[in-house]
């Protein structure tokens, strides 16, 4: 024990030292849940071919990423500062089970846009479709994708039905511009890292997006908890 300013005592575990050291040790701990949880997806994604005709299996290997970022958002989301009380995995594994049914709700089904539009942009020359017809597509396709990650933090943090989920996450798209441009400057570094580098790669950096994620969707979190929780 150590004296804090106010001279009392302080315990173990709760100073900054400590404090920093019980984040890196639930970043591990989460990241190694994460891995092991998208290693079936995973394995399919570093072995199948970069080619279109492939699209539709890629989108069946990301499924399993749902679940487990979305329990790896609750873990992160209520870690503990305290050393001496670190549950990571037990948190991890309990948000998982409970999240498991209202992420895949939300998760399949973008995923089933995505693989759609991928598949039409990726076969347009051959639909003897107009080259222009690539950005209605794009278009699209990035709401898709902003919409389906507000949506995966609010089923991974609060209990609402799936359609509240989706009106909430398409909500706020709009309402706060901020977490919407930082989820575009995340995802772009995302495909950045994949693209130069390879999923592996980032899968091992999964636990740091996943806290990006969240903070960068802090002010949405706050005020949905603000406006729509009791």
């Amino acid at each position: 024990m150590s004296s804090n300013p106010a001279g009392g005592l302080r315990e173990f575990g709760d100073g900054p030292l400590s404090r920093a050291a019980a984040v890196v040790h639930t970043l591990l701990v989460t990241e190694l849940l994460l891995l092991v949880s998208m290693l079936p997806g995973l394995a399919v994604l570093v072995l199948l071919e970069r080619d279109s005709s492939n699209l539709p299996l890629v989108a069946a290997a990301a499924l399993p990423v749902g679940p487990a970022v979305s329990a790896a958002l609750y873990t992160l989301r209520h870690q503990r500062p305290d050393l001496t009380d670190l549950r990571p995995a037990a948190a991890f594994r309990r948000a998982y089970r409970a999240n498991l049914p209202g992420v895949l709700r939300v998760w399949a089904p973008t995923l089933l846009w995505l693989a759609v539009i991928a598949v039409n942009l990726a076969n347009l020359p051959a639909a003897a479709v107009p080259g222009w017809w690539a950005v209605p597509l794009v278009v699209v396709g990035a709401g898709v994708v902003l919409v389906g990650l507000n949506a995966l933090v609010v089923v991974s943090l609060f209990t609402f039905r799936t359609r509240d989920v989706l009106r909430l996450a398409l909500y706020y798209v709009g309402r706060k511009p901020g977490v919407t441009f930082g989820n575009v400057v995340l995802l772009t570094a995302a495909a950045g890292v994949t693209a130069v580098f390879s999923e592996a790669v980032l899968a091992l950096l999964a636990a740091l997006l996943v806290l990006a994620l969240l903070r960068i969707g802090d002010p949405m979190i706050d005020d949905i908890r603000a406006e729509f929780t009791t």
